[in-house]
């Protein structure tokens, strides 16, 4: 979310408008997830993507100019053939779905400014009808916008809630409307305990990944902005007593990295007590064997020991310090992500059989492409129907997937 935000930013800088690109829907796996985003500047900039690049994304690149020429929004539907699809990460021919519309930053701004104080927020965007109204729903209880509908807003406020709770954006069909549901969360931090050398190019690449990061230390002469120029925050202190000011939540990666008895027993204790998502320690499997034994005559029990990875990282044959924070980080996003850590040419594939392409549109506000031919036509389409009529049944749309902690 972070990268939205300092996309967003730096297009603001160039004249022109902008338009939003955003992956709404996916029939098959892909590398990419709901939500994905492309920005696109009237003057040729692009950031991000909605896939991994290619011919899609010249594709919808295509289409924003006539959305910022007409201002008004428009959701396109792409057909895949099988060389298409396996461009973009599919297994065989499918169906995806981009939403396109002018950059209007007033309810991103406000979410920028709730996930900044550690909320979580979504905005709820209508596919059909009024296409492109939208509803902002925070997690403090209040809400604001309207899908057209007064009807609509209650049940779609309170599906986005659920989606937040979950961590999962996706598109619903609810009351016979098709609305995308985007969940924003405030960004995983990295608190680092040890301003080691290991620590420097770590939090680097943490930020890189959107990570906010924070390193701590009792040592004034290694904790430095000279050694971390990047780092969100640098404290000095008892690590045990700073480690507990911030969230030791699912979404936090806690990563010990003093090598130092007096500092790592205290704070494991206390990380133990947490639902903090990840613990790492630095350091030989002997070393770890003897903290694991000392925590346990202190009281831990082994399914809280089992909590604790040491020795830190993938073995990637990591030996300089960057090389070492790479294999960190790689353990941390498999963990957040639910990941193996094994080689993806090795992973067992699941062939998706082809699923017909969606059939319900607005004419002159949806984009079509025929299959394996790649170019977009507009045109207008038979109806929809993913629930049975006036059931007011919420139903997520194929290639919804499991939320990200």
């Amino acid at each position: 979310m972070a990268e939205l935000f300092d996309h967003i930013d730096e297009l603001r800088r160039s004249p022109g408008k902008v338009a939003v690109a955003t992956l709404v829907n996916t029939r098959g796996t892909t590398p990419r997830k709901e939500g994905a985003k492309m920005l696109v500047g009237e003057g040729g900039a692009v950031l991000g993507s909605v896939t991994i690049g290619g011919c899609v994304d010249a594709q919808v690149i295509e289409q924003t100019e006539d959305v910022l020429h007409t201002m008004k929004p428009r959701l396109l539907e792409l057909n895949l053939g099988d060389e298409e699809a396996w461009e973009i990460g599919l297994t065989c021919g499918g169906t995806i779905e981009v939403f396109v519309e002018p950059l209007t930053a007033d309810f991103l701004e406000r979410v920028r400014a709730h996930t900044g104080r550690g909320g979580r927020a979504a905005i709820v965007t209508r596919l059909d009808g009024p296409v492109g109204a939208k509803l902002l729903v925070l997690d403090d209880g209040t809400s604001a916008g309207t899908l057209g509908d007064a009807g609509l807003d209650e049940p779609f406020t309170r599906e986005a809630r659920e989606a937040m709770a979950a961590g999962t954006s996706r598109t619903l069909l609810l009351e016979n409307t098709r609305a995308f549901v985007e969940v924003f969360a405030p960004s995983a931090l990295l608190l680092v305990v040890g301003a080691s050398h290991v620590s420097m190019p770590l939090t680097e690449l943490a930020k890189v990944l959107g990570y906010r990061t924070v390193v701590v230390d009792g040592r004034p002469r290694f904790a430095t902005r000279e050694r971390f120029p990047g780092v969100d925050e640098l404290r000095i202190g008892i690590p045990s007593e700073l480690v507990s000011e911030y969230p030791l939540v699912p979404s936090t990666a806690l990563v010990l990295m003093a090598h130092d008895y007096k500092y790592d027993l205290p704070v494991l204790h206390k990380a133990l007590a947490t639902e903090v998502g990840y613990i790492g320690m630095l350091g030989s499997a002997r070393r770890g064997a003897a903290i694991l034994k000392l925590l346990s005559e202190e009281g831990e029990s082994d399914a809280a020991l089992k909590r604790i990875r040491v020795p830190i990282g993938l073995d990637i044959g990591a030996r300089s310090a960057p090389e070492i924070a790479l294999a960190v980080m790689a353990e941390i996003q498999a963990v957040r992500g639910g990941g193996t850590g094994q080689p993806m040419s090795t992973k067992p594939r699941r062939q998706d059989a082809p699923v017909p392409g969606p059939s319900r549109s607005e004419p002159g506000e949806r984009s079509h492409a025929a299959p394996g031919s790649g170019h977009p036509r507009s045109e207008p389409s038979d109806e929809r129907s993913h629930a049975a009529p006036g059931s007011g049944h919420p139903r997520s749309e194929p290639g919804s997937r499991a939320p990200l902690q």
